[in-house]
């Protein structure tokens, strides 16, 4: 019915339904781990999952996947294992039904063999345990926060339009971050949506928090650009200072602003982007809060977007520095071409004030050419009339030759003035 499919329909079309979250059935407990990996990783990556599926005979995931999900019967009891690839990190959900006595005694990530965790390539940027309970009567609920968070201040609120409870108090317990999720009305959907978000939460607060070591790192190396850039500037502005040197130092700013940019714009882009991720994730839990508890959104208000807004300011001061550096340094290339253009109009009248007294020196050396050839022409009369007298004409040379100086001067005169009419006029023409 249909024209042929474009090669990227199909995968196009199951992209969206490439990576649901798992359905979970309370109660039950969730461990989480994210992996900074770099891009040459990714295959000793996927190697080490694929072990792990041969070992507990499990179907490995294909060459080249991005994702997998599988369920497992280790030595140390069921559990299921999701695996996402990301830009820059990979993320490992591992899911067991039951939570034992004491919270987060037995995390869900113990279920894997010993060691395997341990083994896999990258670095651990986040971690985190969760506790999926039915919802507990207050008395129990103070006791269950007391043991999870150890007496920590915690932050909590109903979501998913009051269908359950969450706590957390975002400090390591053991390396890892805790969640208390209490199921009221959840559907094992939403369930698992619910857990999902928390983890990316964690995990994208993490990635966004890398950019602020590069930004105090960055704020002092800014501080000292902006005095140098000051000083440059006022310098610029007073005249003073030579501008070659002046230019030199612009072009070492530059070069400091530009290995700045370099070195932190990937990164405070992405804390851009992963700060938006969270706050995104944390408005589809749909918060309500409870009474003498800050909602997580609060808690992100107070520590997270402060240091987010920290790098942003950094960044932002770069990019500033980086276009007042280059206004500075065309301000000061302004003035050398004003300069310069100066020694060029000084060069151009000196040479003008040349041309005119080698043409005075030219008008004086043709003077003493026309006497010169006046002088030549009329010895050749001289000699002509000497050698007509000496043939028999009764002729008086001397009186020759004076006649003939007159005669030569004014022909030679108009021949000049003819010569130099030719030129302008030819110079005219051009």
């Amino acid at each position: 019915m249909f024209p042929p499919d474009h090669a990227l329909r199909t995968p196009l079309a199951e992209e969206i339904h490439a990576r649901p979250p798992e359905a979970v059935q309370s109660p039950a407990r969730a461990s989480y781990v994210a992996v900074l990996i770099e891009p040459e990783q990714r295959a000793r990556e996927l190697a080490h999952l694929q072990g792990l599926c041969e070992a507990l005979a499990v179907e490995p995931p294909v060459a080249g996947a991005s994702h997998f999900r599988a369920h497992f019967d280790g030595p140390r009891g069921r559990f299921r294992l999701k695996w996402e690839r990301h830009g820059e990190f990979s993320g490992y959900t591992v899911i067991a039904e039951g939570v034992g006595d004491r919270p987060f005694q037995n995390p869900a990530a113990a279920l894997l063999p010993e060691g395997w965790l341990a083994a896999l390539p990258g670095a651990t940027i986040a971690a985190a345990h969760a506790k999926l309970l039915a919802a507990p009567d207050e008395e129990r609920l103070a006791g269950l926060l007391e043991q999870a968070f150890a007496g920590q201040t915690v932050a909590g609120a109903d979501i998913a339009d009051g269908a359950a409870r969450v706590y957390t108090d975002f400090q390591l317990h053991d390396g890892c971050t805790r969640f208390v999720l209490l199921d009221r009305r959840l559907t094992a959907r939403q369930t698992g949506r619910t857990l999902q978000r928390l983890f990316e939460i964690e995990a994208y607060r993490m990635l966004a928090l890398l950019a602020l070591p590069i930004a105090r790192r960055q704020s002092p190396r800014i501080v000292q650009i902006e005095n140098s850039l000051a000083q440059l500037t006022d310098g610029i502005a007073r005249g003073q200072g030579d501008d070659e040197s002046l230019l030199q130092e612009l072009t070492r700013l530059a070069a400091e602003v530009e290995s700045g940019l370099a070195a932190s714009q990937f990164r405070f882009g992405a804390c851009r982007a992963y700060e938006e991720l969270v706050m995104r994730r944390i408005g589809e839990l749909r918060e309500q809060r409870l009474p003498g508890v800050p909602t997580i959104d609060e808690f992100m208000a107070r520590r997270f977007r402060p240091a987010v807004a920290t790098c942003g300011t950094v960044s932002q001061r770069l990019h500033d520095l980086s276009e007042r550096v280059a206004q500075a340094s065309a301000l000061l290339s302004t003035r050398v071409d004003i300069a310069r253009e100066r020694q060029n109009q000084a060069l151009l009248a000196s040479m003008d004030r040349r041309a005119k007294l080698q043409l005075r020196l030219q008008q004086t050396v043709e003077g003493l050419s026309v006497a010169a050839i006046c002088y030549y022409a009329a010895g050749l009369v001289g000699y002509g009339a000497k050698a007509l007298k000496a043939g028999g004409l009764p002729l008086d040379a001397d009186l020759l030759v004076g006649l003939s100086i007159p005669v030569v001067a004014v022909s030679v005169m108009l021949a000049v003035r003819r010569a130099r009419k030719r030129v302008a006029a030819a110079e005219g023409g051009h």
